[in-house]
């Protein structure tokens, strides 16, 4: 099913000293060939996992950082368990070093557990990786998120920013849905959520189209890519992104930035506390997209949005008492700094 979806449009992205225009207007993802292919990171990866393992090694200053782990039987999807909210898989902090060598132990097992270490930021945890890797795509003062793990596989979710995600070594697809295919990729709980925001619920390898029917719609207008070392993608503020780990060993560096004060400011918040007076400023196709959010959780125009879910993923709004009132307009007074 995946081989049928529509490629992301690419250009060559070596030797770009900045950012085409074209690319962040165009309000689509697009990959960047080889944007990144002549970083040290990236000629040190294709190396061997061993010399990436000893590279990264270099920079690492110790600091504890979160690690995601689920069981084999899993294959590696990081979800929800069937009976409940709660996650399938278990989180703690690891020192960075030995994780790395157990992911390379774990490429020889036939049945691995999956294992990423997700979003560890490089100026606290590994000074000087940017600075001997640096990108000209991105915004001064933009700093890199790196993504490290074996054959895993991250639902479809959105990002309240523009993304620019690069391949250090192994490969990754990628499978976008823009922002109006909301409704049509089923959505899950806003409370519970394994990154803070929600995820689709339909699984990408093999979708359940009878549970799911809107679900074709969504294949339709759907986008995929794949990446080896050196290639970026742009992914534009809102749109949807799942995102396939191929191989036993994988590492990613990722930026994230806004073009306005209101983006940076979450308004996925904002969707939970139904504040909508704060989109008025924002570039139309950003109010577009929060729109087609509101449309689905809020005014449920395409019907009960957890109606397809099974009861114990289901998002129960709780009636507001008095004192809940008083504090969400303190918190709106104090964001609308009145």
């Amino acid at each position: 099913m995946i081989d049928q979806l529509q490629r992301v449009k690419e250009i060559s992205g070596a030797g770009l000293d900045a950012m085409p225009e074209e690319v962040v207007s165009g309000c689509r993802p697009v990959v960047l060939r080889g944007a990144a292919s002549n970083w040290p990171f990236v000629r040190e990866a294709s190396r061997s996992d061993e010399a990436a393992v000893v590279y990264l090694d270099r920079f690492y200053n110790g600091r504890p950082v979160n690690t995601v782990v689920g069981p084999s039987s899993e294959r590696g999807r990081f979800f929800y368990r069937p009976d409940s909210k709660e996650m399938n898989f278990q989180s703690a902090p690891q020192l960075l070093s030995n994780v790395l060598k157990g992911l390379l132990q774990q490429r020889s097992s036939s049945q691995p557990l999956g294992v990423a270490m997700q979003a560890v930021s490089a100026p606290d945890c590994l000074p000087g990786l940017e600075e001997e890797n640096p990108n000209p795509l991105v915004p001064p003062g933009t700093h890199a998120r790196v993504w490290i793990g074996n054959a895993v596989t991250v639902a479809p979710h959105f990002d309240v920013a523009d993304n620019i995600a690069c391949v250090m070594a192994g490969r990754r697809r990628f499978i976008l849905f823009p922002p109006d295919q909301t409704p049509n990729i089923y959505p899950g709980p806003i409370d519970v959520t394994p990154a803070n925001v929600p995820i689709s619920m339909v699984s990408l390898d093999e979708p359940d189209l009878e549970r799911f029917p809107l679900y074709r719609e969504a294949l339709a207008a759907a986008l995929v890519a794949e990446l080896q070392p050196g290639d970026a993608i742009y992914i534009p503020y809102l749109w949807w992104h799942g995102v396939q780990s191929l191989g036993g060993f994988n590492v990613l560096m990722n930026y994230w930035w806004n073009r306005d004060e209101l983006g940076a400011q979450h308004p996925y918040g904002a969707l939970l506390h139904l504040a909508y007076v704060l989109y008025s400023d924002m570039p139309p196709e950003h109010r577009q997209a929060w729109r087609m959010l509101y449309d689905h959780y809020v005014f449920q125009t395409g019907g009960d949005p957890m109606q397809a879910l099974d009861a114990p993923h289901r998002y129960y709004p709780r009636k507001l008492e008095p004192e809940d009132v008083a504090e969400l307009k303190d918190a709106l007074r104090n964001l609308l700094g009145r």
